[in-house]
């Protein structure tokens, strides 16, 4: 008789924002596969729409702890299988107080506890933005620096995760450090680190601008992404992933995904009319 798999224990830090909160809701629907928990600095969410309030959920499932605290993140992530760490800071516009506290030293401390409480994989939600400074020269620019609807040519070359990363601003910075982390605890303490590197994720769903187009990542994307990565081989020790829909105009390479974590993207951004903003 084939034996089930067994149910992972899946922590989401960060499960108030808008991609830890998509992602703690699909996990929590299936608990036949995923016993899933949330961390989040308080048990009140902020005014924006959430797809699942935490204030029902057992004390246990929902645990509050702050990046800058370590010992309450090594409390909240005891017992994990899986720590997908969606939080910290997420704006590029943030200074560098923020940035520092929420994404330097709060990764730094969640990867600490992780390695301290046995956990066996951390994902860690990065960000497309650090090649950004590729779209400052060459033939990615007139395209993705441009509001104009044009699109990019088959043969142009995209960015693939074995080249130099490119920040340009302090966020950007402070996921090239968190990779740099995943990289060290996977070689040095033998985790298992996997690093997304995600698109433009929007509220609504939708592609806000004709540049969003080379960049977008949908909702249910994402999720099956993270969900690749929660399931990908125990063998797995570190790599990095580009987090994009199946965009035609993609400026950076998602097949490495694909051919490693079976990723398989349902969505593109050239099938979304362009909807601004509410």
């Amino acid at each position: 008789m084939e034996q089930a798999n067994p149910v992972k224990k899946v922590m989401i830090t960060g499960a108030y924002g808008l991609i830890g909160n998509i992602v703690f809701a699909h996990l929590a629907a299936q608990p036949a596969r995923y016993d899933a928990y949330a961390m989040v600095r308080r048990l009140k969410p902020s005014a924006r729409a959430i797809q699942m309030d935490f204030t029902d959920l057992p004390e246990e499932k929902a645990r509050i702890a702050d990046l800058t605290d370590a010992d309450a993140l090594q409390q909240a992530v005891a017992g994990m299988d899986v720590v997908v760490h969606m939080a910290g800071d997420p704006d590029g516009r943030s200074g560098w107080e923020s940035v520092l506290n929420n994404n330097i030293i709060g990764a730094h401390n969640l990867f600490e506890a992780c390695r301290l409480g046995g956990v066996k994989r951390v994902i860690y939600a990065s960000t497309n933005q650090v090649v950004f400074g590729y779209m400052n020269r060459g033939p990615l620019q007139p395209v993705i620096k441009s509001d104009a609807d044009r699109r990019l040519p088959n043969d142009t070359p995209r960015i693939d995760h074995t080249q130099p990363t490119r920040p340009l601003n302090y966020y950007a910075c402070s996921k090239v450090f968190g990779e740099g982390l995943a990289h060290m605890y996977a070689q040095t303490h033998g985790m298992s680190c996997i690093c997304l590197r995600i698109g433009w994720v929007t509220s609504d769903d939708q592609v806000w601008s004709s540049r969003a187009r080379a960049i977008w990542c949908s909702q249910r994307d994402v999720i099956n992404l993270v969900e690749c990565s929660i399931n990908a081989p125990d063998a797995l020790r570190f790599d990095i992933f580009f987090g994009h829909s199946d965009n035609a105009d993609n400026f950076v390479d998602i097949q490495h995904a694909k051919d490693v974590l079976g990723y398989s993207p349902q969505d593109h951004a050239e099938d979304r009319p362009i909807v601004s903003p509410t």
